[in-house]
Parts: C-alpha cells; structure tokens; sequence
C-alpha cells in the first residue's frame, strides 16, 4: 500500500532505542502529521527519498561515549531540514556538531523542574519559571556547539534546551512527549508548525478516502480473502475493503470453540447483516476441542490451535480459487517492532496475523492499517460506521479461552469461564470502567477451594479476575478498579455460575507477569 499522495508532508523519527520512541510518534500523529519511525542508521540515500519536512533524534538507553554507540550519519545535519533531538537525541546532535557531552555529576530520572532563558521558536507560549519537565539522562552537554544558544537550564543540567535558529536545530535533555511533561505538547507543535511549517492534514477521513482507493488500484479486478475474527484490527480491515471492493472481498470466521460468550453469533449479526460483506462462518469448534482433549501444556495448546487454524482455512479459501490477495490486520507497531533498533521484539506474534498462510497459498498481501496504530484503526472503525462495541472490543488473543482455561480443556469448562468472563465485561460496561481499561477477563484455575452456600460445604473452582491499564500492550498495570466493582462481579460470578466457589483479583504488573496467564 501507497499513500505517499497523502504523506506530501511528514516527519522522520530516527530510533536510538528509546522506550518512548512510539510515544513520539502518536504525540505527532495526534497533531494531524503524518511520521515514520525508522533506525537511526537509516541510510541517507533513504532519508533523502523520504523527503521530511523535519527529522526528530529519539531518546536512547546509551551514551555517546560508549564504543558501540548508535549515532545518526553527520549528513542528517546538511539536509537543510529542522531537526529535534529529544534527551540521547540532544546529545548526538552536541557530539557531532562540535559540542560536548560528559556524564553528570547526579543522574536525573523522574520530574524536575526547568527555567527557560529566552523563548525563541521551540519554546515560545511555554512559561517562563519553573516548567515541570520529565527527565531521564545520566549524561548532560558540558559545552554546546557553535552557533547554539542555552534555551533553558535547571539546577542538574546547564543545558536543558539549545537551539540553533539559524539552521533550524534545537534539543531538549528533558521528554516532551510524555504526560509527565505538561507542556510537552506545546514544544512538539511549536517544532511541528512554527519551525518545520508543517499543516495539519493526516486525518482518517483523508485516510479512508485513500486507502479504498489504494486497494482499488492495487487488487483492480482480483479478489481478496480475510481471515475475520471480529477483534478490532480484522474488522476495520474488512469493513474498509468492503467499502473499496464490495463483493470481491471473502471473509472467513472460524468458530474454534474457543470464543467469548455470544461471539460468533454477533459477529454474524454485525458483518453478514449489518454490513452485508460476504461471509462464511465455518464452525470447526467440535474439531478443535476433540484435539486439545487431554493437552495442559500452554504452548501445545498455541501449535495445536494454530495448525488446525491454518488447516481449516486453506480448507475454505480453497473453494475461493480467484482469490490473489489474503487481507491480514496488520497495525504499525508490529511493523516498528521488526525494524526497530533494540526495539523490544524483532518478531510480530503469529497469533496476531494468519502466520505463513501467504506463502502456502501463494497469496499476495494486503495490509491496510500497517501505518496506523490503535487508536487511529479504531478513529478509521468509526469513519466506516462500525458500532461502537465492536471499535472499543479489549483484544483477545488467538488461541481464545483455551489458555484462559488453565490446564487441560473441556467443554464444561469452557461454558463456567464464558459465564464468568460475559459477568466481567456487562460489569464494567455498566461501570463505565470498559473503555478505561486495556483488557478485562477471566481466568479458570486449575484448583479447588473449600466454601459454604447455604448449610452445605462446598468443594468448587476458583475465578481469577484480570483487568489492566497500558497502552500498547508492551507493559501494563493492574487496574485499581473500586471496591464495589469488585464485589459486584465476585458475588455475581459465586452465585451465578454453577461449580465456583471462590473469586480472587490479579495484582501484577507487566513485567514481571505477563497479561495473559498462559
């Protein structure tokens, strides 16, 4: 997929590793611009090709007098472009442009306060004394290089923010691209407009307009398949194929027996019926559960689930013999993960995507959202008409309730988790906490509790409740969730779902657990 007639003004975000180097992104893309991160090493030749209107140097783990360390090529300073370098970003600007760089006498992690010296382009409309800045450095510019003036200071850095306004450079020691840093938003837009006169046009009305006619072009008269599971990316994904090439795009929904309460038949409803795209349903439950009968090991579950996965659908698709492409959700932090530099995975989760299905079937791939993240696939979800329930959907991973059912699989443990979970989510729909949170579920475990209901001792199953705020899944917190919520759902899940006796809450964060317990 093409859009450079849509990307005429954009942003390059070069990576030195930094764990906010995503977070500058979406802070640009919320600003209606249009950005890319790649490697720093990013050859010139392609830097040149890109053509931004400005280049931000990312934060880094490193310092730049490490014998490894990362630094951008010396030419990204003659391209005649503004560039920002945010904290590590600074200091390879200072390195390389003649300043210095020494480790600081005290290392700063965590807020601190700045004073600006004079205003200039970056920081103009940003106060004068005492702006709370978020800072993460244990190096600070000893000496800034010719041309450059001192912006701002605080007590541990001389050097907070420099810039050259002449050539359009400037740094900050501090991230401005973190809640943690007020007016954080105020800096980045200056450098946006201001100084890189940049417009506010990346819009997912704009978005949508060209990418149905991007798919258009691409597919011209073949037909596409799409693996539809009813999760936010794949459906997103098939709504805006629909809407470019309307009956030439079959989407298959494998029911593995392995789905939420009421999912495949909502899913039916919403796409069959509401959206009318041309749907098969194939349901391959029984299949499935009669090969994970007997398997407790989590990661036999994952290949298990996995291969019959692929099995079925190249079984479907087969009778599909005109279809060229093969539509998968693939979204933009998947793409930086693989190319990212230290970035935190160098492989995207099979689970997300129909791994190794393209080359199998000899399809050609088509995905549509790789340049967008989230939130953006969901703005995308509410500019094609999606209901709401289905664009705000938790994410709910492939295998299903086969590794939220610890243990070996049956079918009534299935049915006890899927009343539970069903009791979690209308509680914190009811609650207004559902949109709040990153994911809300149930965990079955594989123990016995002792209880009393009524006059009789009771020896049943136990509920493991996990709720989680984060933002693109990397890490995340346990969501403090009030009292009565809790309770709610707890009385709710003993007195309703047959075989529990006993509801407990998970309070661990990721890392070092993970949010799923399997």
């Amino acid at each position: 997929m093409n859009f450079d007639h849509l990307h005429e003004e954009r942003i390059l975000i070069l990576d030195f590793g930094s764990q906010y180097t995503q977070l500058i992104a979406r802070r640009v893309r919320e600003s209606h611009v249009y950005c890319e991160i790649h490697p720093f090493n990013m050859s010139m030749e392609s830097i040149r090709s890109f053509q931004p209107k400005g280049i931000i140097l990312s934060g880094s783990p490193s310092t730049v007098h490490d014998k490894d360390a990362p630094l951008s090529d010396p030419q990204v300073f003659q391209l005649g472009v503004p560039v920002l370098g945010i904290c590590y970003g600074m200091q390879v600007m200072s390195h390389q442009l003649g300043g210095a760089v020494e480790k600081a006498l005290q290392r700063e992690y965590g807020p601190a306060s700045i004073q600006v010296d004079h205003g200039e382009e970056l920081l103009r409309d940003v106060e004068q004394e005492s702006v709370r800045v978020w800072m993460s450095h244990g190096d600070r510019i000893l000496r800034i290089p010719p041309g450059f003036t001192i912006m701002a200071h605080s007590a541990n850095s001389p050097v907070a923010a420099m810039g050259d306004t002449d050539r359009h450079f400037y740094g900050v020691q501090f991230h401005p691209e973190v809640a943690h840093t007020p007016s954080g938003s105020i800096i980045l837009e200056n450098f946006l407009f201001r100084i890189c006169r940049c417009r506010s046009n990346w819009t997912m009305k704009s978005f949508v307009e060209s990418a149905t006619e991007a798919i258009r072009q691409k597919v011209g008269d073949d037909q596409v398949i799409c693996a539809l599971s009813g999760g936010v990316d794949s459906s997103v994904v098939a709504v805006l194929i629909h809407k470019a090439i309307g009956q030439r795009l079959h989407c298959i929904f494998v029911n593995n027996g392995l789905l939420r309460k009421g999912e495949a038949e909502n899913v039916q409803r919403v796409f069959r019926d509401h959206f009318e795209l041309n749907l098969t349903y194939v349901d391959a439950s029984e299949l499935f559960l009669s090969k994970l009968k007997g398997i407790a090991d989590p990661e036999q579950k994952r290949k298990i689930i996995g291969n019959l996965f692929i099995q079925v659908f190249e079984q479907e698709a087969a009778r599909l013999p005109n279809a060229k492409y093969l539509a998968q959700g693939t979204l933009y932090p998947d793409v930086i993960e693989s190319v990212s530099f230290k970035g935190p995975s160098a492989t995207i989760k099979s689970h997300h995507n129909v791994g190794g299905l393209p080359e199998r079937m000899q399809l050609k791939l088509i995905e549509p959202l790789r340049e967008l993240f989230k939130d953006e696939a969901r703005m995308v979800g509410r500019e094609l008409g999606l209901p709401e329930p289905s664009i705000m959907r938790h994410p709910f991973p492939g295998p299903g309730l086969a590794i939220r059912t610890l243990g070996e699989i049956t079918a009534e443990d299935l049915h006890i988790l899927r009343e539970a979970d069903s009791i979690i989510l209308e509680e914190m729909e009811v609650s207004g906490w559902y949109e709040k949170v990153w994911q809300a579920f149930a965990v079955l475990l594989p123990i016995r509790s002792v209880g009393v209901m009524g006059d009789e001792r009771t020896y049943e199953r136990v509920i493991a409740v996990r709720v989680v705020e984060s933002v693109d899944a990397m890490t995340a917190d346990w969501a403090k969730l009030p009292y009565g919520i809790l309770e709610k759902i707890s009385n709710r899940i003993i007195n309703e779902v047959s075989g529990i006796n006993r509801v407990v809450y998970d309070i661990s964060s990721k890392p070092p657990s993970t949010i799923e317990w399997e």
